[in-house]
Order: structure tokens, then C-alpha cells, then sequence
């Protein structure tokens, strides 16, 4: 079984691509949802061998798989070790599962998200595969959240229950997923993270003995191949920043992008370097406090972005094989 894991882990108020979006409709995906944490939390422990049984039954890849990977289960525990084990967990996610059931009783919004963003990911990439299954689960807060497996994407509902939720501020939590992170677990984050593990699928991010350059344009890459697959996502729930950190980068653009110029970065390959301006971080150290962190991914998409309205008829599978260089040298990008 085919695993890819997002830890956290999008029309935009700025004109994030160009040309007009195409009409999907007549792409046919058949999206249809299952609701794992509804039959897990009903389990009766009387009845428990019967109705789990039944549970494997109904989730063949994903049941045993959510009791030994998600829930970290032995396969060696008898079955009455198993039962006291789901039990004691659904006995502690009680109140989680209460919220999630609340917030997530019609399910169909985030379906049709996802939906759309497999019906464009055909449109631009003909021959992709993409599963047009949903499950939905509840795991352990500090746990896995979103999947991609061979045959339906899965949604950690723990991990979308809105920054505010109180599951989200605990010390041993933050732990595992601090603040700037776990802001992040909202609904509207789950078609972006389904679509996002799409494309790291399609395209793995293989590129540390880049330069700091070369791997801020192939984050825009995979950045630009977001906003075409979810069009109507705002760009901040895309890269991950909040609305206002989002608005500030574009208000500041010229002196973000100086912070690379001044300071030589583009062509470094120092990983210790490269480290404080791709990939999670609270902030860029450089630009203050209330900075977001992954900046060289918002500078590198905005690169793209440039190369490709200059570049209107290049397919986007084109564009994941044109060198980053070249991407930099013909952007001509200057804020």
C-alpha cells in the first residue's frame, strides 16, 4: 500500500495565474466518501469481535492498516489486548469525535473540493491517476494526518477542526505540531493537502544538492500546480501562510526579494543556509517577528508565475521539466 503522509499539514484576492480557467465539467470523476471514524466509534465492546471484524471487512486496505500504522497497534495482540486498545482510544477521542461529527456532518463540501481539483488534475496531466475514493478517520492528535494511498485519499479529521480548537493548544502537542502549524488545521486545508500529496506524488521534491535558487522555483513549480488544480482556493491556504502574512509578503515583495540579492543566497548550496528559507519555520529570521517562515518557496512562485505568463501556451507538464535556471534567467523577475 502506496503511503504518502502530509503532517500538518488556496479565486485568490491576487491574480495568481494566467488565462482563464478551463471548464472541467465534462471530465467525469465519480467521488464517493466513507466515514471510517462513524463505524470505529460505534463499536459496541460487548460486540466488539463481531462489528471489528466487520470494520476490516468493509475497510480492506485501510482497516488494518489504520490499527497497526495510524494507531500503532501490534499485530501480535491477542484480540481482547486489540479491543481493550481501540476501546481505550475511542474512550479518549470521544469529545474530538463529537466536534469532528458537528463540524463534518455533511461531508459533501470538502467531496466536491476534491472533486474539482482530480476533474483539473485530469484536464492539465490526461493520464494521471488519482484515487476517486474519500475515507475519513480519527487518529491520535500528534499523529499522521492526511494520506494519499493506492486507491482513496485520506482525511485525518483530527487535524481540521479549526485553528481555535482547544485539541490544538496543549504543551505536548505543540510539541509535535507548534502554533504556526497547527493554525493550519483547518477544513478548508483539506483539499489543499489531498491535491498537494497529488503532486508530490507525481513530482517528489528530490532536489537537496540544489542550489537554494533551484529548489525555491521547483517549491514555486509544485506551488503554481496547486493554484491550477484548486483555482478557487485563496493563495494563503495554498503555501500555508495566514491571510495577513500573505498580503505583507506581496505588499514587501521588492525587499524580500533583496534579502536573497543582498545577502548571495541564490546560489548557495549550504544546507544550514537553505534551511532558514525553505520549508517549515516560524519566520524569516531577517524580516521580523510576524514573517512567515518558507519564504523561498512564496519568491520562487512568484517566479514561475512570471515565467509562465510570459509563456502562456507551455503545458504545465512542460513546465515541471523546464530547468530552474532556465525559469530564473527568462522570468526576468524584479519586484
Amino acid at each position: 500500500m502506496r503511503l504518502l503522509f502530509r503532517f500538518l499539514f488556496i479565486v485568490s484576492f491576487f491574480c495568481s495565474c494566467h488565462g482563464k480557467n478551463p471548464d472541467v465539467s465534462d471530465i467525469h470523476v465519480n467521488m464517493n466518501t466513507k466515514r471510517f471514524e462513524k463505524d470505529l466509534f460505534k463499536l459496541d465492546s460487548v460486540q466488539f469481535e463481531r462489528q471489528f471484524s466487520k470494520l476490516l471487512i468493509d475497510y480492506p486496505e485501510f482497516g488494518i492498516n489504520y490499527l497497526n500504522t495510524i494507531l500503532n497497534a501490534d499485530p501480535k495482540w491477542n484480540i481482547d489486548t486489540t479491543k481493550n486498545y481501540v476501546i481505550g482510544f475511542t474512550s479518549a477521542y470521544k469529545l474530538l469525535f463529537d466536534t469532528a461529527k458537528q463540524i463534518f456532518s455533511d461531508f459533501s463540501k470538502y467531496e466536491k473540493e476534491i472533486k474539482s481539483g482530480v476533474q483539473y488534475l485530469k484536464y492539465y496531466f490526461p493520464k494521471a491517476q488519482a484515487p476517486e475514493k474519500i475515507i475519513t478517520y480519527i487518529g491520535p492528535l500528534d499523529g499522521y494526518g492526511d494520506i494519499l494511498s493506492n486507491d482513496a485519499f485520506i482525511i485525518g479529521l483530527q487535524h481540521h477542526l479549526g485553528a481555535g480548537a482547544s485539541f490544538y493548544k496543549s504543551s505536548w502537542l505543540n510539541e509535535t505540531y507548534p502554533n504556526y502549524i497547527s493554525r493550519r488545521f483547518d477544513p478548508n486545508t483539506i483539499s489543499v493537502n489531498c491535491m498537494t500529496n497529488i503532486i508530490l506524488d507525481m513530482f517528489p521534491e528530490k532536489f537537496d544538492e540544489l542550489t537554494l535558487a533551484n529548489q525555491m522555483i521547483e517549491k514555486g513549480k509544485r506551488l503554481y500546480l496547486l493554484s491550477k488544480f484548486l483555482p478557487e482556493k485563496e493563495e494563503y491556504w495554498l503555501i500555508g501562510y495566514s491571510k495577513e502574512q500573505l498580503e505583507d509578503c506581496y505588499k514587501n515583495e521588492p525587499m524580500v526579494w533583496d534579502l536573497f540579492i543582498q545577502n548571495n543566497l541564490l546560489q548557495t548550496v549550504n544546507y544550514n543556509l537553505i534551511k532558514n528559507y525553505i520549508g517549515e519555520s516560524p519566520k524569516t529570521q531577517e524580516l521580523g517577528e510576524s514573517s512567515p517562515g518558507n519564504i523561498g518557496s512564496f519568491v520562487g512562485w512568484q517566479i514561475v508565475k512570471k515565467y509562465m505568463n510570459k509563456n502562456e501556451k507551455l503545458s504545465l507538464s512542460d513546465l515541471m521539466k523546464t530547468n530552474p535556471d532556465l525559469i530564473l534567467e527568462k522570468a526576468k523577475y524584479k519586484p
